[in-house]
């Protein structure tokens, strides 16, 4: 999914008040004849060429800290190629050769910041563990590997920090952690840093190699370090690793005051023997924290792939720079601007999909990347739907590669200006206009009908029941069965066949959501209604509670929320019928754009919802007295058929209405969200381009049905 970069909010993308009616489909606005006259009269297949902008390498930044915009850290980056890797520091006018690594020989790349020293051991097995469990507990665990004073040490660290107030906070968490103690044999942990001595400068790196490992069997902490000189590298040894002076006099003194202080004049590296987890060796590069070094690698010969472990593993085209940025490290991909699509189209649509919405998909995500120039300061666009998702060559496909191949250069353009081809997963039934979303119009991102059911295709439905101790939930149809019963108000009775079925809160299996209860075979529950599954189409989210809103909520508008959240609503639409405007209270909730209500209010999918306030009921009394829930004060009693007068204090109540519908409501405050669509839903539906690929509409068409007002060019 695309995400414009108009929008600065990026994270990362759930009825009526009377009772949560599902926002109208397309096929419930527009009858199906219309439908179809609407996209005949807009698809064309017109294909005009001309100059158009060009890109041969695009660089994707996979981590990146750009504060305000987008932030994705790591304290390292460990690569690997089955080619090997080659190794040099990246300069205006080349690369200059630093080292090679063999075939699937890790080299592993951070900050020469403050770090969190751990354990100095001469065993490999408690190094090892110990750097599992920093996995586990999401902490950044490396090893530095010494021949020390005859014996082999592993140095055991966490993290590379900028700054010593961060490496302080590290280590206060580090030395209280009860998971590390065991594992540290009573070390007590420290602070290493950026400070060096200077032991001199030598012609080879096998050289300053060799000094450092005299230094290093004197008992002496020792590496080699690289810098970049006028015509070639020039090699140094570094001696120490020290968090500030006091530090560095302490390493002075063991080396008996015959070192002078490192004062790094030209851009240098710091190169260690490394261990990993699980016993691998790997190469250590340790670059400045202020920018100055760009570390490039790249597959030895002929190799292709080189695989980031920080990345979940993933393997990919090209060549990698890693340097610091804002005094984060950042890895960047780089590589060629087509083979870059090749995994894009792969990871943003299924390769079973019709080849014509797989070639519209490939002409979008090529203009997107194309409208954005160089958005993330050092790299063009980002790996994930902030941008566009790129998974690497894992997400390559061969029928999604076709669709590059066939599209080679096929860019969007309105008025002679590359468009930016915005797409999300699917637009519920009605593509958004750009202004419901950002705040402002855009010519060629105007609002259309758009056929999305496919995605409902195939998947259950889900009754929304009643358990017998009166609280609500989804089961799916498979699990229970029709009794042939019916209550007093004419709903079904179904019997549930299996043990330990699971009623849920929406009609959805979360692995990470608590069921509402399990039940077992034999238990009749009452039918509210059915829906289908909760899919990229249509979806229920919640019910959250009040105080769950606001946690949700908190931040994200610029005038906080005053009390508890009792009513919400939905005061203004735009023309595909998103909301654009939320009241809170009453009170408007000042966001800066209106998709920044999908992420405060819960996640949902898409802002084309309905709230449904499960807590605000309308009652008439005996009196004639309307009144309406919540209420400032006062109990509500109800008189039943029976005369029996009972006080509503439970927190689940059922509504019967004059036209025989049954509505679900609670005595507190508490809301569900119902909708269409998944994404911001401006420009290309995938969903709607499957589906219009299916009718037998050609790529071209597809594309100028999303996009109004546009030209289709190429290079050439």
């Amino acid at each position: 999914m695309a995400k414009a970069i108009v929008a600065s909010e990026g994270l990362p993308a759930q009825g009526s008040a009377a009772g949560g009616t599902r926002l109208p489909r397309l096929r419930r606005f527009l009858a199906p004849a219309i439908v179809l006259m609407l996209l005949n009269a807009v698809l064309t297949t017109n294909l005009s060429f001309g100059a158009v902008p060009t890109l041969d390498t695009i660089r994707v930044a996979i981590f990146i800290d750009l504060p305000g915009k987008y932030q994705l850290r790591t304290a390292s980056a460990t690569f690997s190629s089955a080619a090997g890797l080659s190794v040099g520091m990246r300069q205006p006018d080349g690369v200059l050769p630093v080292l090679h690594a063999g075939a699937g020989e890790p080299v592993r790349v951070s900050l020469d910041g403050y770090r969190v020293r751990l354990l100095t051991t001469e065993s490999a097995a408690a190094a090892s563990a110990l750097l599992q469990k920093l996995q586990s507990l999401s902490g950044s665990g490396s090893a530095a590997m010494l021949q020390l004073s005859g014996k082999t040490v592993y140095v055991v660290e966490e993290g590379a920090y900028p700054t010593v107030t961060e490496a302080e906070a590290a280590l206060a968490k580090w030395r209280s952690s009860p998971d590390l103690q065991p594992l540290l044999g009573g070390a007590a942990p420290s602070l290493a840093g950026p400070a060096h001595l200077d032991a001199g400068s030598y012609a080879t790196l096998e050289e300053a190699r060799k000094a450092a490992q005299a230094l290093a069997d004197a008992g002496l902490e020792a590496y080699a370090a690289v810098a970049a000189g006028a015509k070639s590298a020039e090699y140094r040894v570094l001696v120490g690793a020290a968090n500030g002076a006091a530090g560095l006099e302490a390493v002075q003194a063991a080396a008996g005051g015959s070192l002078a202080p490192f004062t790094p004049d030209k851009p240098y590296l710091l190169l260690r023997d490394g261990y990993e987890a699980g016993g691998t060796r790997s190469r250590h590069i340790l670059v400045p924290v202020d920018g100055s070094v760009k570390v490039w690698l790249q597959p030895s010969g002929n190799g292709t792939g080189i695989k980031l472990e920080e990345r979940y593993g993933r393997t990919y085209r090209g060549a990698f720079e890693a340097t610091a940025l804002n005094q984060r490290l950042a890895v960047v991909n780089e590589l060629p601007f087509e083979e870059y699509l090749y995994s894009v189209v792969g990871a943003e649509m299924p390769a079973s999909w019709p080849a014509e919405a797989l070639k519209a998909q490939a002409v979008a995500a090529r203009s997107y990347a194309l409208f954005q120039g160089f958005g993330f300061q050092i790299a063009h666009v980002v790996d994930n739907t902030y941008s566009q998702v790129y998974g690497g060559i894992g997400t390559e496909k061969p029928q999604t590669s076709a669709a590059v191949d066939a599209t080679r250069g096929e860019v969007l353009m309105h008025n002679g200006r590359i468009v930016e081809a915005l797409f999300s997963s699917s637009a519920g039934g009605v593509t958004a206009d750009a202004a419901e979303i950002w705040g402002n119009s855009v010519a060629y991102l105007g609002s259309v009908p758009s056929p999305d059911e496919l995605s409902e295709n195939g998947l259950y439905r889900w009754h929304r029941v009643v358990l017998p101790d009166g609280r609500n939930g989804y089961v799916r149809e498979d699990l229970v069965a029709d009794t042939g019963e019916r209550t007093t108000a004419g709903s079904k009775v179904l019997r549930v066949t299996g043990d330990g079925v699971a009623i849920r809160p929406i009609p959805l299996i979360q692995s990470d959501v608590e069921p509402v209860a399990r039940v077992d075979a034999g238990t009749r529950v009452v039918l509210l209604e059915t829906v289908v599954q909760s899919n990229e189409m249509s979806w229920i989210r919640g019910p959250f509670t009040p105080a769950q809103l606001a946690e949700s909520m908190k931040g994200r508008s610029a005038t906080p929320i005053e009390g508890e959240i009792r009513t919400l609503e939905a005061s203004k639409r735009g023309p595909s019928g998103r909301v654009t405007e939320l009241l809170v209270n009453g009170k408007r909730y000042d966001v800066r754009t209106p998709d920044t209500l999908r992420s405060a209010l819960g996640g949902l999918p898409s802002t084309r919802f309905e709230i449904d306030e499960t807590g605000r009921v309308a009652m008439l009394g005996a009196s004639g007295e309307l009144r309406e829930r919540p209420f400032e004060n006062g109990a509500v009693y109800m008189t039943g058929a029976s005369g029996e007068t009972v006080k509503l204090d439970t927190n689940n109540m059922y509504i019967l209405s004059g036209d025989g519908t049954i509505r679900a409501a609670t005595a507190e405050p508490a809301f569900r969200f119902t909708g269409t669509g998944n994404g911001h839903g401006v420009g290309l539906s995938q969903w709607g381009a499957r589906a219009l690929a299916e009718r037998g509409y050609d790529y071209q068409s597809i594309l100028k049905y999303y996009f109004k007002n546009v030209t289709i060019e190429k290079e050439g």
